[in-house]
Formats: C-alpha cells, structure tokens, sequence
C-alpha cells in the first residue's frame, strides 16, 4: 500500500518570523498523526528555520521551486544543489510558474532531471486550464505534460505527481473526487507505460486545488487519490492538521 502524502504550498505567504510562529502551531500535533507523509514547503527564506524547528520529527521539508543549473550567474535563481541540504522535497511545474514565470514543459524537465541528480523528490504539477477542461482536452493535457516532463529520465525514484486543474487553484471551485480519480488513474497508467506497472504502483499521484478539511475525505476514498497538495488551507494551522488527521483516517479505515 502506497504511503498517504500531504504536502502544504506556503506559496509566497509568510515573513520568517511568521512562518516560525506557524510551524509551532502544528508542529506537535502534526508529529503525532502516523500513517501519512507530512511535508511543509515555505518560501526559501524559511527553509533553514523551518528545518531546524521540525529536526528530530516526523514532518519533512520541501521547496516550491528551483533552477536546473548547478551554479552559475543566474541572479536570483536556487540551484538543486542549494536545496539538497535544507530540504527532502522540491515542487516543480506548478501551474503558477507555467503561467506566469512561462515555464515550458522542456524547462520543466531539465528540473525534474536536476532535481532527481541532487537526491531531490520531485512533486511534480500538472493540470489543465478551465478551457482546456471545457473543450474535453483534459487527459491529453495532462498526460503530455507527465511524459514530457519524464523524457529522458530512466529512473524516476520518490517521484511524486500532484493533479492540480489550474481552474480549481485557489478559487474554491475543487473538482469532484470521482473526476480526479479518473484522472489520476490516467496518470497512473501514463507512468506504467513508460516505467512498467510495478514502478507505477509505488508512485504516490496527489489531487491539488481548493483542499479543505471538509472535502479532502471525498479524495482519500477514492483508490488512486494518495493525499493532496493543500495551497491556502495549509497556511492554517487548525485547517490543515485537521486535512492531515482527516487523510490518515481515511487510509487506515480502507
């Protein structure tokens, strides 16, 4: 059975100091829920603090972003190398940065390839635009963005895919666990042809987009749900815990 996993996308929210404050707001509690991976990705400013406050715990650590380059002059950019020290996680390909940074599915690669060189899991984001839904290119969207992120790449391992449709991001509008069950599965299958079922199997394929407490139940039931990518709900420390607590229970229930 494939580990239950609960990431929270800080996304650019929080001064150090506020970040410290939160973390010690959940921290003890969310130590104590077994059963799920539990990963806090911050801003990178906070990387090093936050690292410190949860050594010694269940909770690990992720970042939102980075650049393929080892090192160079690029003003302003984090390398994979930089972030091996500070975290175990680092998403990739979010839909922000594809929207509003236009990064391509080529750049988006070049990541997840320098990321996995650098001992980095990847949590790698894809969905498809409201439009894209409307016009029922959904599984053609989201598959090719899985396999041209993969390209290249012979051995993907602690890979983890996020589902995230761009029109669910932050707009309260989630998708309905039986659609993105559907859809995760595709993309379960979409893993299995390029690396074989059993590599497939142990990949865990999370659902992103307007994740609460009182809906995130409805995904985790679902077989091919193993947890979620929680956006603004995870700067909540009550909300969140309550996601994790929630995500725990209902693995174990099955």
């Amino acid at each position: 059975m494939r580990t239950p996993f609960v990431a929270g996308n800080w996304k650019m929210n929080t001064t150090v100091a506020q970040a410290s404050v939160l973390v010690r707001e959940m921290k003890e509690r969310l130590d104590r829920i077994e059963g799920v991976e539990k990963v806090l990705c911050p801003p990178f400013i906070s990387l090093t603090v936050i690292g410190e406050l949860l050594r010694g715990t269940s909770i690990k650590v992720g970042a939102q972003n980075m650049y393929f380059e080892e090192k160079g002059a690029y003003t302003g950019e984090v390398s994979p190398q930089m972030l091996s020290e500070l975290c175990d996680f680092v998403i990739l390909g979010h839909s922000e940065r594809r929207q509003y940074f236009g990064e391509t599915d080529e750049v988006v690669n070049k990541k997840v390839g320098a990321a996995l060189k650098s001992g980095l899991s990847p949590i790698l984001c894809v969905g498809e635009r409201l439009e894209e839904k409307e016009a029922g290119n959904t599984d053609e969207v989201v598959t090719r963005q899985v396999r041209a992120a993969l390209r290249g790449i012979e051995s993907p391992q602690g890979l983890v895919i996020a589902y995230e449709p761009i029109w669910a991001i932050g707009t309260g509008r989630a998708a309905t666990p039986h659609e993105s069950n559907d859809t995760i599965g595709l993309l379960r299958r979409t893993v299995a042809q390029l690396y074989g079922k059993d590599f497939a199997h142990g990949v865990r394929i999370l659902y992103g987009g307007s994740v609460t407490a009182s809906n995130i139940a409805g995904f985790m039931e679902q077989p091919e749900i193993d947890g979620a990518l929680v956006g603004g709900a995870s700067l909540q420390a009550e909300e969140f815990l309550s996601i994790v607590e929630r995500s725990a229970a209902v693995k174990k229930a099955k």
